[in-house]
């Protein structure tokens, strides 16, 4: 019977031999297209990296975005330290070892450049300060940190590390957030955006800064740049507690209580018209994490009850000021890392106005004086901040990152009294959960100059971290503006040689 009546004309054309041929070819080619798609992972099936991996995305709980979360591996690190000294400290003079310095002082160096940060260089002078062995791997350590010195058998350095940038501001952020320009999350706060934390009666991320302010990139060091609001660093020190802690004298703690308890009433009941709305829930749960920093913060700043002899150890009394209020910062970081708190971040050095080696380590000037002003500050409570850590256990699961921007060059400035930026080469170490003990990784040339052997971006030294937390770097990333971001941007390579 024929029902070439009840076709349709797309119908009919396709029961043309010439028509059925050209859709058919076309559906082939558009069969083999998508496969081709496929396996070059250009489908807009699922997101996925620079490298070709699928993100890990942490499932946060708008009503509790601080719950704990499982890394993305087993690590024995499970909260992290990272003491940062603003300025750029000379590693010439503190922990790169360069016997060719002494032996070529007073030289112009054949490594010379027209020109570095600050102008014209002057000739190659020897370490300020005496160079030891030190510890049974006898590495070789300067005076200028005697109390750190002791350690090394507990340190891993990185020799070679290099950076992308000379200037200060910029080099804080690189350090910091893995990116030269500003409004990049801090690596804070990707481990608590990725890892939250245990203790829900205080920030999960805390940013102890300088007596003397905050350093060159100020709050950026430790922002939530694009992530949620969340997991910026929440900042205070010794000296300066949070703002609006305590309650009114004219209000009793019934009364307040009483306000607490209806606000969260009312919160619950605001936030069910809008169970979708994530937004609202996090600012209620910060709002709920305040009220209870009301009672956790003061009980964890209060130093009185700790030991004389700690006191005495870290440094509290005895010596500046400055190093005074340092030393109660580093007795701070240590007890808010025994309360659960994931990352601490502690800042030895501020740059109100440039620092010029008075407010931190930028010793372009008379680097014998102030230099060893900074040390005085930094060396006893630090070593004995690693050291308490080590004592009660906590070096067990807490990674400790000692950092600073960039190097200082090899010889003098024009000026004949200080060093110029270097990022060419400078150092850094860590210690704790997941390191290898007593243990140099990479090489500055003889001068100090340039990483020769195993040179490492601080994309490689941010990958590192975020391993050693138990965090794949390329898989940890947050989607803004079109483009899967991450810490390490592009680049970086977690370096292995140094995973105990």
């Amino acid at each position: 019977m024929n029902h070439a009546e009840n076709l349709s004309l797309l119908g009919r054309r396709m029961l043309d031999r010439r028509g059925f041929l050209q859709n058919t070819g076309l559906s082939i080619s558009g069969i083999a297209l998508a496969s081709m798609l496929a396996s070059d992972d250009l489908l807009a099936n699922e997101p996925k990296t620079v490298s070709s991996k699928i993100p890990i995305r942490p499932q946060i709980d708008p009503k509790n975005p601080y719950s704990p979360r499982k890394s993305h591996f087993e690590v024995p690190a499970k909260q992290v330290l990272v003491i940062y000294c603003p300025g750029a400290v000379s590693h010439v003079d503190t922990f790169d070892y360069k016997p060719t310095l002494t032996k070529l002082h007073g030289q112009k160096p054949p490594i010379i450049p027209a020109v570095t940060f600050e102008g014209p260089p002057g000739n190659i002078a020897k370490p300020f300060w005496d160079f030891k062995p030190r510890g049974e791997t006898g590495k070789m350590v300067s005076d200028l940190l005697p109390n750190l010195a002791n350690q090394v058998d507990d340190f891993c350095f990185f020799h070679a590390l290099t950076t992308d940038t000379s200037a200060h501001p910029q080099g804080e952020n690189f350090m910091n957030t893995g990116f030269t320009m500003e409004g990049f999350p801090s690596f804070g706060a990707w481990t608590t955006y990725a890892l939250g934390t245990e203790n829900q009666e205080l920030p999960a991320f805390v940013a102890i800064n300088d007596p003397r302010g905050l350093a060159r990139s100020g709050k950026n060091n430790f922002g939530n740049g694009f992530l949620p609001a969340a997991f910026q660093g929440t900042d205070f020190n010794a000296k300066n507690p949070p703002h609006n802690l305590n309650r009114p004298r004219e209000l009793s703690a019934q009364a307040d209580r009483s306000t607490v308890d209806l606000l969260k009433l009312l919160n619950a009941q605001h936030l069910a018209k809008y169970p979708g709305d994530a937004d609202l829930a996090g600012r209620i749960a910060s709002y709920e994490l305040a009220g209870k920093m009301q009672t956790s913060i003061p009980s964890v700043m209060d130093l009185t009850g700790e030991m004389k002899s700690t006191i005495k150890a870290y440094g509290v009394e005895g010596g500046s000021e400055l190093r005074s209020e340092y030393a109660k910062n580093c007795i701070l970081s240590r007890r808010l890392l025994e309360k659960g708190v994931r990352v601490v971040q502690l800042f030895n050095g501020s740059d109100p106005s440039g620092g010029n080696g008075i407010t931190n380590w930028d010793s372009h000037a008379n680097i014998a004086k102030t230099h060893a002003m900074q040390a005085e500050i930094m060396d006893q409570p630090t070593a004995a901040l690693i050291a308490d850590l080590k004592q009660r256990g906590l070096l067990d699961h807490t990674l400790v990152v000692w950092a600073t921007e960039f190097g200082r060059m090899p010889f003098l400035q024009g000026n004949g009294t200080g060093r110029d930026h270097n990022p060419g080469a400078f150092t850094c170490f860590l210690t704790g959960a997941g390191v290898k003990k007593g243990f140099s990784y990479g090489e500055s040339d003889e001068f100090g100059f340039k990483a020769l052997v195993n040179p490492t971006t601080v994309y490689d030294f941010n990958a590192t971290l975020l391993h050693l937390m138990g965090l794949d770097h390329e898989r940890l990333t947050f989607y803004h503006n079109g483009l899967e971001r991450r810490l390490t941007n592009v680049h970086g390579h977690v370096i292995k040689d140094v995973l105990a």
